[in-house]
């Protein structure tokens, strides 16, 4: 049983203890000085070096990542993704590596480098009466070779045993195991990171398309714990390095009925520690609604691609 992509397929990976390159040498990726790395019987590889953890087990924990599976496979978020989907599917250069940075569980990271591949081809792209994003889609590869970082175990063993094709690995979006510039396009839905982290691993004339909480975002769920909720601050977050390309707020209202849903939404927010279990249950047990207020941005990496 082959446990690792083709060789070349691990090529973007760079050892987190010296910085060499990774090349692929059976089930495992080795770096020059002999540093090895294996990888899972699952399918992902662990690049979080011990001494860089924070505790045992780092990210979410099973349960969570369970609720916002089922929560995210419902399609409650979809139009969302559609939404980064089309963004990305629309840009002028062809996207041959692409990275997201806090995946999860893998479910924006798939539909993502699906309509890529998608776009790809030329009765997808005729789909569309606007000549410009007619060009823009076939100008994309057939392929996309697709990475995905997350900290937590939990979620990377579902995701790569989901999606194959995908390269997941264990590590830290502050300290990413990659190789200067590899990438075309990085993802950031939430996720914490550097800013010249960001510099460092999109490559000059790539993109970098992030997904922030916008100011009404869960209102609902901070009205039931706080006796005078705050709006998040909304801020576009144009990075150094980086030339401000699109800004826009995406906003709907989410309508659970059926306590399943609730409960998983619930435990998926980053509020689900400031309620009781027993709160939680009687919040299920009748609809409910809430806002859901995204800021995506996108922008592109100063500098001339080769």
């Amino acid at each position: 049983m082959q446990l690792q992509p083709q060789g070349e397929l691990s090529s973007g990976f760079i050892c987190p203890l010296c910085q060499q390159r990774l090349a692929a040498d059976a089930n495992s990726l080795v770096c020059a000085k002999g540093h090895r790395f294996d990888w899972a019987k699952e399918g992902y590889i662990n690049l979080l070096p011990v001494q860089k953890k924070r505790s045992k087990d780092p990210g979410d924990n099973k349960e969570m990542m369970q609720a916002r599976r089922l929560f995210l496979e419902s399609g409650f978020y979809q139009p969302l993704s559609d939404r980064v989907n089309e963004l990305a599917a629309s840009l002028p250069q062809p996207i041959h590596q692409l990275l997201d940075l806090g995946c999860g569980e893998g479910y924006y990271t798939a539909r993502l480098a699906d309509a890529l591949t998608e776009g790809g081809t030329e009765a997808a792209a005729k789909d569309t009466d606007n000549d410009a994003a007619y060009s823009s889609a076939l100008s994309h590869p057939k392929q996309v070779q697709t990475y995905g970082l997350d900290i937590s175990r939990a979620a990377l063993k579902v995701a790569a045993k989901r999606y194959k094709s995908i390269h997941f690995c264990v590590a830290s979006s502050f300290d990413t195991p990659f190789a200067d510039g590899f990438f075309d396009l990085v993802l950031r839905i939430y996720a914490p990171s550097k800013p010249q982290e960001l510099a460092r691993i999109v490559a000059p004339g790539g993109y970098l398309l992030t997904v922030s909480a916008g100011p009404m975002h869960h209102f609902a769920v901070k009205q039931k714990i706080y006796d005078t909720p705050r709006l998040h601050e909304d801020k576009d977050e144009w990075l150094e390095g980086f030339a401000p390309i699109h800004s826009e707020r995406l906003q709907w209202q989410l309508e659970l009925t059926e306590p399943e849903h609730i409960l998983a939404f619930l435990e998926m927010t980053p509020y689900a520690w400031k309620f009781s279990p027993e709160a939680k249950i009687a919040l299920a047990a009748k609809p409910f609604s809430c806002e859901l207020d995204f800021r995506i941005n996108l922008q592109q990496r100063i500098g001339q691609s080769e």
